[in-house]
Order: C-alpha cells, then sequence, then structure tokens
C-alpha cells in the first residue's frame, strides 16, 4: 500500500499522485481503456486529448437516444478544450461528466426537476468540482439524475427515464444513473457521483461498476459537515479500483485541518484477512430476492477463499431507523417545496414537483411538531452504536447486498408509483444502504456477480469511520480474484 502523508501530499502535489498512479497502478484488462490507461496514452502521445475527446462525444451522440443519460452537453466546449496543447493534471483529457446535482461553471443546474429548467449557467462551482477541473479531466456534459436525488432510479419527469446498458427495460439506478448508464456503456470512462442514501452504490450495482462511498467530512470542501444529518458524499463510479482510488486521492481533503486524516493514493490489494460481518436480510428484516441471496452466498464463498473469516451479524441500528431516516429524508423535500413557495408565492403543484416529491414534503410538513428532532435523536443513536458495532464482534468489515434484487423494470419505483405503495417498495429496496450514510462511514459497491439472465449484482462492503483505505485493498483483492472489467452490456459504444 502506498500512503501519502499530510506533509508528503503538500509537497507532492497533483503532479507526484499522478506520477505514483502510472508507476504504481495495478494492470486492468478491460473492455475498453480506463481512466489511468487514457491518461497514460494521452500522456504519451498515443492519443491526444482532442481525439479522446471526439471519441467520447460520438458515443455520447450515438447513446444518448438509447440510454438517455445525459441532461446537458457541453460538447463544444469539451472539443476546444482537447484542442488545447498542454492540457495539465494526472488525468488531463481524460472525459467526464458531473452529475446535474452539483454546479459546474458554464453549465446549468437542473437538478433533475421541472422547477429549475429555466436556471441560468452557474458562475460558481464547489471545491471538489475545482478539484476534478485540476485533475485535468474533460466535462463533455451534465448526467442524468432524479428529481433532487430523491430516488433509488432516474427516471425525472423534466428528462425521462434513464435507461440500463445491460438491459433497456430495467433501471441504472438513482440518483447517480445517468453517470452509472455512460460509464457502463463505455461513453466516458469514470464519471462524478454523490450518495445521500445509497445514489453511488446503488447505480453501482445496477450497472455492474465499482462505487465507494466515502466518509462524512472526508473530500474536498465538506471540512464542516459534521451532523449526522449531512448524509450526502461525493466521489466518482468507475470499471476499475485503480480509478477511483487516483481520484479519491486527489479530491479527498489533505489539508493539516481535516476532520480525518488523509488516505492517500492505494495501489496494492489486502495482504492480511479479516474477520466478516454477514448481514443477508435488509435493515427492516426484509430478504433480498433469490437471486440477490444467490450473489451474497457466492461472494461469501469468494471471501472465505481468500482466506478471511465471514460470521453472520445483526445490524446495529434501532428498530426505529427506517422510520426516522425516512422523515429526515421527508424534511429535505419540505425544504424543497418551502423555497419554491417563497419564490413563487404559492406552494408547488404537480407542474413543478413530482408526486413522490409532494408526497413527501407533505410527510414532513404533517408530522407532530416533535417527531423530526426525536428522529434525528434517534439517528444520532444509530450513528453512536455503528463503530462499537465494529469493535464489540472484531469486524473488520460488514458485507451484505447492497439492493434487495437487481435493476428493476423502469417504473417500479418511479415517482408516479402512488406514495403509499412506492414507499413500501422503497423500504424492501434500499434496505441495506442508508444506515452508512447516517453513521457517515465508508461503504462500497462491488460488481461480483452477474444473474443468469445477464444483470449485474453488487456486493457492499462497510468498514469504520475514516477507513477506506481498508475498503481499497480489499477492493483490489477482488477485482484481482474475479475480474469485472473485461464484461460490457449489450447497449455499449
Amino acid at each position: 500500500m502506498t500512503r501519502i502523508t499530510r506533509r508528503a501530499f503538500g509537497a507532492l502535489g497533483f503532479a507526484g499522485v499522478a506520477a505514483q498512479v502510472y508507476a504504481k497502478a495495478p494492470s486492468v484488462k478491460s473492455a475498453w481503456p480506463d481512466a489511468t490507461e487514457t491518461a497514460a496514452m494521452i500522456r504519451d502521445g498515443k492519443m491526444s486529448a482532442l481525439e479522446a475527446a471526439r471519441t467520447a462525444v460520438d458515443r455520447a451522440q450515438s447513446l444518448q437516444p438509447r440510454l438517455n443519460f445525459l441532461v446537458t452537453s457541453d460538447f463544444d466546449r469539451a472539443l476546444e478544450r482537447g484542442e488545447i496543447a498542454g492540457m495539465t493534471g494526472p488525468f488531463a483529457g481524460v472525459p467526464f461528466l458531473i452529475k446535474d446535482l452539483d454546479d459546474y461553471k458554464g453549465l446549468p443546474t437542473r437538478s433533475g426537476s421541472r422547477s429549475m429548467l429555466r436556471m441560468p449557467p452557474a458562475t460558481r462551482q464547489p471545491p471538489l468540482i475545482d478539484t476534478y477541473d485540476k485533475a485535468g479531466v474533460n466535462v463533455i456534459g451534465k448526467s442524468a439524475t432524479p428529481e433532487f436525488g430523491f430516488l433509488p432510479t432516474t427516471e425525472p419527469a423534466a428528462f425521462g427515464a434513464t435507461r440500463n446498458p445491460w438491459d433497456p427495460s430495467r433501471s441504472s439506478g438513482g440518483s447517480s444513473g445517468g453517470a452509472a448508464a455512460a460509464v457502463a456503456a463505455g461513453v466516458v470512462p469514470f464519471a462524478h457521483a454523490s450518495d445521500g442514501g445509497g445514489s453511488i452504490r446503488i447505480p453501482a450495482s445496477c450497472c455492474g461498476l465499482f462505487g465507494l462511498k466515502p466518509s462524512r467530512g472526508r473530500m474536498a470542501g465538506t471540512r464542516q459537515e459534521t451532523r449526522i444529518t449531512d448524509i450526502g458524499v461525493q466521489h466518482v463510479l468507475t470499471r476499475s479500483i485503480r480509478d477511483s482510488a487516483a481520484m479519491f486521492a486527489l479530491s479527498e481533503d489533505a489539508g493539516p485541518s481535516s476532520q480525518l486524516a488523509p488516505v492517500g493514493l492505494i495501489t496494492t490489494p489486502l495482504k492480511r484477512r479479516l474477520r466478516v460481518g454477514l448481514l443477508i436480510n435488509g435493515g427492516a428484516g426484509k430478504p433480498p430476492s433469490p437471486e440477490v441471496r444467490a450473489a451474497t452466498e457466492s461472494a461469501v464463498t469468494l471471501m472465505e477463499s481468500l482466506g478471511h473469516r465471514v460470521v453472520p451479524t445483526r445490524w446495529a441500528a434501532p428498530e426505529t431507523f427506517i422510520d426516522d431516516f425516512l422523515l429526515l429524508w421527508a424534511s429535505g423535500a419540505a425544504s424543497y417545496a418551502d423555497t419554491l413557495t417563497k419564490v413563487m408565492g404559492h406552494p408547488p403543484g404537480a407542474d413543478m414537483l413530482e408526486a413522490f416529491s409532494l408526497g413527501m414534503a407533505e410527510k414532513a410538513i404533517t408530522a407532530p411538531k416533535d417527531a423530526l428532532p426525536k428522529a434525528i435523536q434517534n439517528l444520532q443513536a444509530a450513528a453512536n452504536a455503528y463503530d462499537p458495532w465494529f469493535a464489540d464482534n472484531q469486524f473488520d468489515v460488514i458485507m451484505s447486498p447492497v439492493l434487495s434484487t437487481s435493476a428493476p423494470v423502469l417504473g417500479y419505483v418511479g415517482p408516479d408509483v402512488a406514495f403509499d405503495t412506492l414507499i413500501a417498495r422503497l423500504i424492501e429496496y434500499v434496505g441495506y444502504t442508508t444506515y452508512h450514510n447516517v453513521a457517515g462511514a465508508p461503504a462500497m459497491s462491488v460488481p461480483l456477480n452477474w444473474t443468469a439472465s445477464g444483470l449485474p449484482v453488487g456486493t457492499q462492503f462497510a468498514t469504520k469511520v475514516g477507513n477506506e483505505a481498508l475498503l481499497f485493498q480489499l477492493a483490489y483483492q477482488l477485482e484481482a480474484a474475479r475480474p469485472w472489467a473485461d464484461r460490457v452490456p449489450g447497449v455499449r459504444a
């Protein structure tokens, strides 16, 4: 494992990280060059940045009608940037997408909502997005997301459904569904993503990608995020572990006052045996589908073959967790609705917000006055129980399914499903991912299995707050033991 200390990181800078990526990143057998290889090809003169941009633009234009992963194109600027000699950064010239929940200078941010369709181009962007620019990526546009990122599927009324490259009748997941579809189909080698309840891990599982959710306060610009209500984090979706690890090292908060000690660049697989806690049922006690259970059991067999000890465990969160999280989630929808009310002078209707968003806002507004403070208190207790869960059982990691099923058909968890029915489906479908957001802990989806019908099924691994290094090491080990990057979907570049 390569570790970069705070002082060394400051001395090396991005160029130092890049040199280590090029020199030490393990090779990957892939259907397409990953971001690390693409950057090396551009650096070595085997491909120009303009050729890389043209290829990505051509692929995007070809596949957008079939997959609908893009909501705003930036093709002209991407081609112009590709023509500029001497693009700098570890990923100089590598095509990239920004998720449409975050600002990117020169492009509007519409958050998958009809209420945001008239937003002007952004003039500023968050510090994390600045690190991507500094890394040299060439943004070709903004990827699709459900309305305000609320749902685990990308089917916004404002832009239409994003389709899964493995089966276009199925969901690509959410909320980073547009990013996942584009990476899985080979349009770009990696893409920006975010996760407030599973939104990196869910599309990774649906689309056969690697997706790691960082710890709270880990990434650039999040130093002030210390509360359990700060559940959203950001990183990337990739086909290879080395791409994720490299972008992580480039975009984590490595300053002297950061919340967590920097991880640095991880380039080598795990060298020790782990004690692993196994969860089969979701947080609400619901079992997964037979095919997901079989995939999880296959992952257990793989882990044991690598020398790890896997033992059953139970969720550390209290029984009220799901209801408490739903109320916190609903309070976010109520906040958006309140903002729109102030801007428009009247509450938003169905022409502005989707039925699910309105239903969630109503759930929060009609809850008893003390319900949200009590829910937050309960969630704090759940967060406090998270790290001791590992210590008390001597667990290094917890493994589980990411979702209760493989990618569902479009519409199954879409925004137009009757509210009570949809809530019941969501509790069962995404019962594995939300605890880590409340705890502020890292977790990852690793594409270890495919169903008999050819749909990917991710396996989730999580560990204690701040221990992303262990997850990356384990991911490298799993990638070597059961490679996936050479598998390609039916709809592809």
